[in-house]
Order: C-alpha cells, then structure tokens, then sequence
C-alpha cells in the first residue's frame, strides 16, 4: 500500500515536472519574439539578418539615434489624446449598456441583445468605407482624432458590452432589492453595488480598450494624414523609404513604442487574469 502510494507520488512530481517544463517551453517560444526584437535594436544592420541570438557588440547609441528621428514623447502624447478619451468613454458606456442588458426590462431587449452579439461577427474592414464616408464627408473630421473616439462612447464595443453583462448576471438579484428597500435608485445600485463587485470586468474591458488603440495602424492611417499628429504606429513608418529600412533604429523605436504597453499590463496583471477566470462564473 506504502509502496503504491509512493509510486503515485513520483509519477505526480514528474507528470508536475513535465508541465512546468512545457509550460517554460512555451513561454519561451511566446517572448522569443521580444527578445529577437531587442537584440535587433542593438546590432548593426548587416548583423540583424543573421542569427546570432546576442548582438557582437550592444549598442545602445541605437536607441539615442533613433529619438532623433522617432520623437517618441510627441507620438506619445498624441496617443494618449485618442487612448485616454477611448478608454473612459468606452468603459464607462460599457457599463451603462451591460447594466441596461442585464438589468433593465425594456421591449426589445433580447433583440438589441442579439444585434449587439451579431456585430461581432462582421469584419472590421466591411464597415471601414461607409465609416470613412460618414466621417469624412458628411461630417468633415478628416485629419482629427475624433473619427476614433467618438465610436467609444456607444458602449467601447459589443464585446465589453458583452464581457460587463455577463459578469453584471453572475451577481445575485438580491442585492438590488436589498439597495432598492434601503431607497436606493439604479444609478446608485450601480455604482456602489455593482461596480465594486464587477472590477476585475471593467479594467479587463478598459486593458482590451487600451490594447487595441495602442495597437490600431488602420484607422489611425486612413484618419491621420498630418505628420504632426502622427501616433506612435504611425511614427514607425519613418523608417521606411523608398531606399530601404534602417532596421536598427526601427528595432529600437518599436522597443520603446511596446514599453508603455507592458508596463500598464504589468500593472493591470492581476485583474486581467482575475477577469478572465471568473468570466461567466457565479458567485
């Protein structure tokens, strides 16, 4: 019996052993794209193309050369004015329409509901050309911000709309009924009773929303047309001529255009993974 249980315990720390091995190999395989990256942005040009995983010599000079054409703080900050305005005007209507789908009892509801579910589906580019359309030359926001920003507040996406009612429906009726005998209307059920409890929902939503602006090249090449309000993907494109690419300091200015982006990850880490786990979960 000892023995058999002993047996069972080494078969348990290598089968332990054998998933943190590929858990480490795939890690490994998801950052190698990083570090390839990183190393590129301090090497030379002719040695970028072999494959050496260490530069010959670090050049970190790479990375003052490249602020000289890549003015990162400029594109930073007109980031920012698309990614700030996004992020709370889409989160905070992500809210206000999870809450109205899985609280409210309106006509129509599983219909709206369904429509919201089905925009999923299209394909961003489908509604590209009739977007640019309404933008541009009805209501003439060619070359401004706002053709990016004004979509965010009708919800920040059906699929935080999505994500915040699912977790609004995993917290207990009784809990409303409870504010509303205590005097207490929806707005404030809402704020002081549901908010809290679906935080991890609503920085996941905002993460996703900050993601993919910081990310977006399509929109922002069709919107943007100026220099001067080039965003950081934008500013990227600097590097590239009709005469070629300087690697080097394309490699070191996206190192400093992803930095942001990890950073605030880091940050957020914890309820990123909290919000997923407990997606669709009751409590």
């Amino acid at each position: 019996m000892r023995g058999g249980m002993r047996s069972k315990k080494r078969w348990e720390r290598i089968a332990n052993g054998a998933a943190l091995a590929l858990i480490i190999l795939f890690a490994l395989f998801a950052l190698f794209p990083l570090w390839w990256i990183f190393r590129s942005s301090l090497m030379t040009n002719p040695e970028i193309g072999s494959l050496n995983l260490l530069p010959s010599r670090w050049l970190f000079v790479n990375y003052s050369e490249a602020l000289q054409v890549f003015t990162f703080f400029t594109y930073f900050f007109n980031t920012m004015c698309i990614v700030l305005p996004c992020v709370v005007f889409g989160t905070v209507t992500a809210v206000l329409c999870g809450y109205s789908f899985a609280r409210l009892y309106f006509r129509g509801r599983s219909f709206f509901f369904g429509l919201c579910i089905a925009s999923l589906l299209l394909p961003p580019m489908v509604t590209l050309i009739p977007l640019y359309i309404v933008w541009i030359r009805f209501l003439g926001l060619g070359g401004t911000y706002w053709p990016m920003i004004l979509p965010y507040l009708t919800g920040g996406g059906a699929f935080n709309i999505f994500l915040i009612r699912q977790f609004i429906m995993t917290v207990p009726k009784e809990l409303d009924e409870a504010a509303k005998i205590d005097g207490a209307g929806r707005m404030r059920t809402l704020l002081q009773i549901l908010v809290p409890a679906i935080k991890p929902a609503i920085i996941v939503v905002a993460l996703f929303i900050f993601i993919g602006i910081w990310n977006d090249v399509l929109q922002q090449t069709v919107y943007i047309s100026e220099a001067a309000s080039y965003t950081i993907a934008l500013g990227l494109k600097k590097f590239t001529g009709s005469y070629g690419t300087d690697w080097k300091l394309a490699m070191a200015s996206t190192c400093l255009s992803i930095l942001p982006g990890i950073l605030v990850y880091l940050v957020c880490q914890k309820y990123f993974v909290e919000g997923i786990v407990m997606t669709g979960m009751k409590n």
